[in-house]
């Protein structure tokens, strides 16, 4: 806990965003920190609450309470020690996880949690600041090989934890830069990608190596890493998108969100994108199809291309202003929230349905919908039913789909591998027991989406830290990794 009374002395304050009309001009990230001496008050609110719900909401189990006191006190290097006790990357979480440990805060009952992610935030851009995170270098080898396939946050955690315990990691890669979601699919201005870099080196020093461009099942065959490591970690991720089908989803125009976001990245590092594939928002009426981050993230990237006007268009309805408490706290509540991307000028709907998209010439001009109820049925389940006379059409140059993810992509590692998937279409591992991440095949591993299925940054680092553990007591029969 922080001040005994800190949480009746000082109100919540959190960062800032610079002005929508400055930020749309540029990709680097726009969030103002807060003073250290503002930091020291909002760690004082952490109240003596008796039993800290914020661990449960935090899947990685920071220590919360903890580290709140020590910023409160000053000590942050001791901060930073206990906050990487528990999260490999927090310079990652505090910049792009949502905060369910701020949803199960005892404050947010009155809705003014401790400010958790911004002081997290803050201690670990402290410590790389002041020179305070180093290399852990292990002091022995252990002589064991792993391979971790998939190098976004669960394969980033894993291939740390296990270099740092004394096994030869190799992280591989199929793009041409490491990082996966983080580095292609999160867009610079919420996460620059020199936070990434510099992990990669520290990484670099504590003994793993990296290899990008090397897509396993497709342009390396598995049976190559079966015969040359001990144990491989599956930890690709959940890429496979949740189509569209109606009629025009073929039209020229119309894009999977992950096909439009990683080209801005790579223009930020300064690639050149062919311009028979290039895609640009830029003079268009776009709309982005779903309603989550990935579809926010779509409405930034475009008002800074330049988009003349980004509708988000979401098919379940719109969420409570508020969350009733006392049936949600301290579990992750529906309701309202909008994004920093959002706030920047987009026109959001709920309840609707695409029914059909339309174009000239072979490009797409406008996309037909309706709108929908939702009603449950006799057994409790939801239903959706189009409204009668309630169709209308909106103008579209650029269509975006950003509906989430369904599972895997199974051609090529997965398949050559032959590994039993979930129903679905996951790679099939439980994490308790005996068997916690392992797959049908032996000696491979599987952790975060890839294995649960498209979820937060927060849990693929919990499940690669999880994974790491199961494979060095595979390796050596015992392990001193953390749970």
């Amino acid at each position: 806990m922080g001040k005994p009374t800190g949480f009746l002395e000082y109100e919540r304050h959190d960062r800032n965003y610079a002005p929508a009309a400055d930020r749309v001009q540029h990709y680097r990230e726009f969030v103002i920190p807060l003073e250290e001496s503002e930091l020291g008050k909002q760690g004082a609110r952490c109240m003596d609450c008796g039993i800290p719900f914020c661990h449960q909401g935090c899947p990685v189990n920071n220590i919360i309470p903890d580290w709140n006191d020590l910023v409160y006190q000053g000590k942050w290097q001791e901060a930073l020690s206990v906050l990487h006790s528990t999260n490999n990357f927090p310079e990652f979480t505090g910049r792009i996880c949502p905060a369910p440990c701020e949803e199960s805060c005892t404050l947010n009952i009155d809705d003014a949690p401790v400010t958790i992610k911004t002081i997290e935030c803050a201690i670990v851009d402290k410590g790389w600041s002041e020179g305070w995170i180093k290399p852990q270098i292990a002091r022995h080898k252990t002589g064991k090989r792993v391979a971790v396939v998939g190098s976004g946050p669960a394969g980033m955690a894993c291939a740390q934890q296990l270099a740092r315990t004394g096994h030869d990691v190799e992280l591989f890669e199929k793009n041409d830069r490491i990082g996966g979601l983080l580095r292609y699919g999160i867009p610079d201005f919420k996460m620059e990608k020199h936070i990434i870099d510099r992990r990669m080196e520290q990484m670099q020093a504590e003994g793993v190596t990296f290899t990008a461009n090397a897509n396993i099942g497709v342009t390396t065959p598995v049976a190559e890493l079966l015969e040359n490591f001990d144990a491989i970690a599956l930890t690709g991720g959940a890429e496979h998108s949740r189509d569209l089908e109606v009629p025009g989803r073929e039209l020229d125009g119309v894009h999977y969100a992950m096909t439009f976001l990683p080209q801005q990245n790579k223009r930020n590092a300064g690639d050149t994108i062919d311009p028979n594939v290039a895609l640009s928002a830029n003079g268009k009426h776009v709309i982005v199809i779903g309603g989550g981050d990935t579809g926010s993230d779509c409405i930034g990237t475009s008002f800074r291309q330049g988009a003349l006007s980004v509708t988000q268009l979401e098919i379940m309805p719109q969420p409570p202003e508020k969350a009733d408490k006392g049936l949600t706290w301290p579990d992750w509540p529906n309701k309202m929230r909008t994004s920093s991307s959002q706030s920047e000028g987009a026109t959001r709907d709920w309840s609707v349905a695409t029914k059909s998209i339309e174009g000239e010439n072979g490009k797409v001009t406008a996309i037909n919908c309706v709108r929908v109820d939702w009603t449950k049925d006799d057994c409790g389940r939801w239903e959706m039913n189009e409204i009668a006379g309630s169709e209308f059409q909106l103008k579209a140059d650029m269509v975006l789909l950003a509906m989430g993810f369904l599972h895997p992509v199974h051609a090529g590692m997965l398949e050559e591998l032959g590994v039993e998937l979930d129903p679905r279409g996951n790679v099939k591992g439980s994490t308790e027991g005996a068997d916690a991440y392992k797959s049908s095949i032996d000696k491979v591993f599987s952790a975060g989406d890839m294995r649960r299925g498209q979820s937060l940054v927060v849990w693929a680092i919990r499940e690669g830290r999880q994974c790491a553990r199961a494979i060095d007591e595979f390796l050596m029969g015992s392990s001193d990794l953390p749970k």
